[in-house]
């Protein structure tokens, strides 16, 4: 099932301030948390909540989700990522309320884990995926193009087979008793807190093992560099990422994924508006008054535009098909031409003698005009 949108979560606009995030957060908070409203779905609905302000009360993280939306985020952060760096204590003891007075000991922070069955029964996700940025020009983002990079990573250990064990043999760990994971507790007042960790000794896996291998030292990876070759679809705009599956970080057991972030570098003469160029074409002033061809540089080669008798400087052409290419779905979307005219400044004789007679023609035009309307 498809997750909602933070901001919807929230009741709240993009552009939302963290005070009004915080306010919106604190109103749902109390109406739907688990110790104060017993009713069905008001836990799953203050999970919910929960998880959208994290996201959006960090800078870092919401400009993430931003950027990525739903499917890119959730692949870069796990459920302990998300909710690192939220004080819920501090946050709750600000709005005045405190949880666990009746002899409950839900906690703010660590048991919010909880609540979401990440710490339940096994180790937290880790976040083995990568990030990798790349720029382009403009011509090679419309005509797509297939990208060499190298990129360093952990790969799965060739002596060990990436158990991290010599002869594969893992035992359970004694310190987290498999889980995967730790608790700790702290009390202030009535109300416990309880943090939740992977367990350090073995990195939230819950075994560890028992003879390490020789050659990556009971890690189960080596840091390796990497070619790989990116196909980059014709028509990417900037900002937009790649998913290649499989091909992140290694760490027992699971490789994470990469993301190729592209950047598209400004160009001299187009700029860019969503699938449509825009530039600026020179004309003289003959060619405004008297019409005409003029040749337009494309990204595929020169255009013909024909410019009709008249032309006002700052006229807008539009050259369908010639802007960049749609990634999804067929065609392209336009080129538009502003024209500029440019005043002449260097004139013979005989050109400043016939443009001497336009203001007293244009002059007499208008004079028959007025005539006109006032006989």
């Amino acid at each position: 099932m498809a997750k909602r949108d933070y901001y919807e979560i929230l009741g709240v606009g993009k552009a939302a301030p963290l005070d009004e995030i915080k306010a919106a957060y604190r109103k749902l908070a109390l109406e739907f948390h688990p110790d104060r409203n017993k009713d069905p779905g008001a836990e799953e609905k203050f999970k919910e909540i929960s998880e959208a302000y994290a996201v959006l009360s960090d800078a870092e993280k919401r400009k993430k989700y931003d950027q990525f939306g739903h499917e890119g985020f959730d692949r870069m952060y796990s459920q302990e990522d998300i909710f690192r760096n939220v004080n819920f204590e501090d946050l709750f003891r600000e709005f005045g309320v405190g949880f666990g007075g009746s002899g409950g000991s839900f906690g703010f922070g660590g048991d919010i884990f909880d609540l979401f069955g990440g710490m339940g029964g096994g180790r937290q996700r880790r976040n083995n995926d990568l990030r990798y940025d790349t720029e382009l020009s403009l011509e090679q983002a419309a005509k797509g193009l297939e990208q060499e990079v190298m990129i360093p990573r952990n790969r799965p250990c060739s002596e060990c087979g990436g158990s991290g064990a010599l002869g594969g043999r893992r035992i359970t760990c004694s310190k987290c008793g498999g889980r995967g994971h730790v608790r700790s507790s702290r009390k202030m007042g009535f109300t416990q807190f309880m943090t939740v960790s992977n367990c350090d000794k073995c990195g939230g896996a819950g075994t560890i093992p028992e003879k390490p291998c020789k050659k990556c030292g009971g890690s189960s990876a080596i840091r390796s560099d990497e070619r790989l070759t990116v196909k980059i679809p014709a028509g990417i705009e900037d900002g937009a990422y790649l998913r290649v599956s499989g091909q992140g970080n290694y760490s027992e057991g699971e490789s994470g994924d990469l993301y190729v972030v592209v950047h598209i570098a400004p160009h001299e003469f187009f700029k860019r508006d969503g699938d449509d160029l825009y530039c600026e074409i020179p004309i003289s002033f003959g060619k405004a008054a008297l019409g005409g061809e003029v040749d337009v540089p494309t990204l595929s080669g020169n255009a013909t535009l024909t410019v009709p008798a008249g032309t006002q400087t700052h006229t807008l052409f539009r050259l369908r098909g010639q802007g960049m290419p749609r990634v999804r779905g067929r065609g392209g979307g336009d080129l538009i031409v502003r024209v500029i005219v440019q005043t002449p400044s260097d004139l013979s004789q005989k050109q400043k003698d016939a443009l001497k007679e336009f203001p007293d023609a244009e002059q007499k035009k208008k004079k028959g005009f007025f005539d006109s309307m006032f006989r």
